[in-house]
């Protein structure tokens, strides 16, 4: 999709369809009402008929209206004026774009950059626009025999009274978090006898290859990580027959003597639980459970088209967790690349065993701060919904900043204690450390097995077992917290 910003009064310009906003209550913001003036009160009239009251959702399509030139106009509901924030704002930008979908208009000048948001910039509305339009465009199909065609706006004209250059750079940026949003989502949604550990190291050097300049990629082996004394990470995948694989993506925007940031994200490819198995009834959605590496390809995309003046290193702990005669057994005891030994209660808890690794791994990298992202806990669900991702850092300035990040975004997390008194439930009789800590606090207990391994850096962790994907009607991967993570980035 085209994104262009530009200055120009709408009621001149020669378009297929011109995009303007309607309050609730029958108001009209200021670029509609000028609209309303160049026709002669004709939307107004249409308005106080009742024919689209401004209710959030509402739409009407109007044919050419005299004394303005484009051939269509668009009315979009926009909900009260008082209410309007970051959230509604990206709501008001998915209904218009499947409004044009619906009308199949392929090109059109949108206004609603001008409605009044007023915790948002014009670089920031421009940005929700972009990155909500973007996301519109994605559809399913890589495992269907007929995909059918699918409807893409394949431009969009935004117009803007003042601050062309700040709506461009938001466009711009939105839309690489949303394409990058959109690879997130559709790794996630790829079954896992296509998307195996290999699989998402061959996505890595994909990217590796499209951004030359910008990004490397390896893959580290089982043989190569046995060496490196990686023994949690490869107990999850003693089970299964795919190899699993430690993937590093660096991209350098800045002189290597700048401190990079590292994003390490979990990659069980799929999760039976191993010998601890979970049951059966919705066991296909633990397809799901690489989708914090996939957030961490789609940063990488994204801060490729960018290109940022920063230093960024993208991790992934990929392996698939199955059952067989070969899988880690309840009870077994591995020592991890740290030294620490790990007593393995419940084979079900896999994902702190493999990021356990990744965070020592990463040391070497002398970062300037990590986050790692994971579909870690069933308990984050119980504790938080869907509405937002868990949050736990020893480090409160990198954690407020992580938390502002989600508000400012509109992908929001919760901060949750990290507090020593919970290590205590982790205590074993035969190893350091036990994988789980009982019932209770299971969300937090996770977090602090964790903290164990990330003493000499900065870090914190996101849990995003309730937002990653999606179920019902709409099942599918959500591409979070991509946006989260690029506006930490980016801010740097």
């Amino acid at each position: 999709m085209q994104f262009t910003a530009k200055t120009a009064n709408p009621a001149t310009l020669t378009t297929d369809c011109l995009v303007a906003a309607v309050f609730d209550d029958k108001v009209l913001p200021e670029a509609t009402q000028a609209l309303d003036d160049a026709s002669g009160r004709v939307l107004s009239k249409i308005v106080a008929a009742g024919d689209i009251g401004g209710k959030l959702g509402q739409t009407l399509l109007l044919q050419k209206v005299d004394g303005i030139r484009a051939k269509r106009i668009l009315l979009v509901g926009c909900g009260k004026a008082k209410e309007l924030d970051a959230k509604k704002y990206g709501a008001i930008m998915r209904n218009t774009y499947r409004a044009l979908k619906q009308h199949s208009i392929d090109s059109a000048a949108l206004t609603l950059t001008a409605l009044p948001v007023a915790q948002l910039s014009p670089t920031r509305k421009a940005e929700i626009l972009a990155r909500n339009f973007e996301m519109q465009t994605y559809r399913y199909v890589t495992t269907k025999s007929r995909p059918g065609t699918n409807f893409t706006l394949k431009e969009a004209v935004v117009l803007t009274e003042r601050d062309r250059g700040a709506t461009a750079k938001g466009l711009a940026t939105g839309a690489a978090i949303g394409r990058g949003m959109n690879l997130t989502r559709e790794l996630g949604n790829l079954p896992a006898n296509i998307c195996t550990p290999t699989f998402l190291g061959k996505e890595a050097q994909r990217l590796a290859r499209r951004y030359s300049r910008l990004m490397t990629a390896q893959t580290l082996t089982e043989t190569q990580m046995r060496r490196l004394g990686m023994n949690s990470l490869l107990s999850v995948g003693n089970g299964s027959d795919q190899d699993s694989a430690l993937i590093i993506m660096k991209y350098q925007g800045a002189p290597a003597r700048e401190q990079p940031h590292v994003i390490v994200g979990k990659g069980i490819t799929f999760d039976t639980g191993g010998i601890s198995l979970k049951p059966g009834l919705g066991m296909d959605e633990m397809k799901f459970d690489m989708c914090g590496a996939a957030s961490v390809l789609g940063c990488m995309q994204a801060l490729c088209e960018l290109k940022p003046a920063i230093n960024v290193i993208g991790v992934i702990a990929a392996a698939e967790n199955m059952p067989s005669g070969r899988a880690t057994k309840p009870g077994d005891i591995v020592t991890t690349m740290s030294g620490q030994t790990v007593e393995i209660l419940n084979t079900d808890a896999e994902g702190r065993l493999v990021l356990c690794d990744a965070l020592t791994y990463v040391e070497r990298f002398k970062p300037k701060t990590v986050v790692d992202i994971a579909t870690l806990t069933g308990a984050c669900i119980t504790a938080l919904g869907t509405v937002c991702s868990g949050l736990m850092s020893p480090d409160d300035e990198l954690a407020q900043t992580l938390y502002l990040c989600g508000i400012e975004t509109g992908d929001p997390c919760w901060r949750l204690p990290l507090w020593d008194d919970y290590q205590e439930q982790l205590n074993s009789n035969f190893a350091d450390i036990a994988n789980i800590g009982g019932p209770k606090a299971g969300t937090v207990t996770a977090g602090c097995f964790l903290a164990r391994f990330t003493k000499k850096y900065r870090w914190a962790h996101l849990d995003i077992a309730g937002t990653a994907w999606q179920q019902g009607a709409e099942k599918g991967a959500t591409g979070r917290p991509v946006p989260l993570l690029m506006e930490y980035l980016l801010n740097h």
